[in-house]
């Protein structure tokens, strides 16, 4: 039935205050979506990017005060050395025994002990084939009673600190010709 012109079902509906119907297409909120979400993509992208250069400065300032305190312990036990090498000639210049001597090389030892734990490494020289990277000759000596290129006697000792040349070993070298 009709009322005023409406039907029942316009007035059980009540048209006039319904939303209007959902658009399916809405280019505006579409292109605004895709906006968002690209500087959405940048803002994570950027902020992988300076996670990357934060832990990369930190690890080269890691690396930065590493090689500092390593730096600085090479020049401290460079100035040890020459004390080293001076027991090391007073051990071998006598060798009575006596209460004095016991006491040296105990001091030695100990300094040695010390400077082994920091990383210093003696070189082995003596015997051993000629290592121009290790070695340094002082002296080349023509014999038949060693190979060619045998260090035969060293005249300072060599030393490394963590892998790290710090000292050659100053060494008399064989020529033998027939090897």
């Amino acid at each position: 039935m009709a009322r005023n012109g409406k039907t029942d079902l316009e007035e059980t509906l009540d048209t006039s205050h319904e939303l209007p119907p959902a658009e399916t297409e809405t280019p505006g909120r579409d292109t605004e979506l895709e906006r968002l979400r690209a500087e959405r993509n940048d803002l994570i992208d950027r902020l992988a990017r300076l996670q990357a250069e934060f832990e990369n400065a930190r690890k080269r300032t890691v690396r930065e005060q590493q090689d500092f305190r390593d730096f600085a312990l090479a020049d401290a036990i460079k100035l040890l050395l020459p004390i080293v090498d001076s027991f090391e000639l007073a051990l071998k210049s006598s060798k009575e025994k006596s209460e004095f001597r016991n006491g040296v090389e105990l001091i030695h030892k100990q300094l040695q002990d010390a400077l082994a734990k920091l990383g210093l490494q003696p070189i082995a020289a003596k015997g051993e084939a000629f290592d121009p990277r290790l070695h340094e000759a002082i002296e080349m000596v023509d014999t038949t009673d060693a190979k060619d290129h045998e260090v035969l006697d060293e005249f300072q000792r060599g030393y490394r600190l963590k892998e790290r040349l710090l000292r050659p070993a100053m060494v008399k070298v064989a020529r033998n010709p027939n090897h």
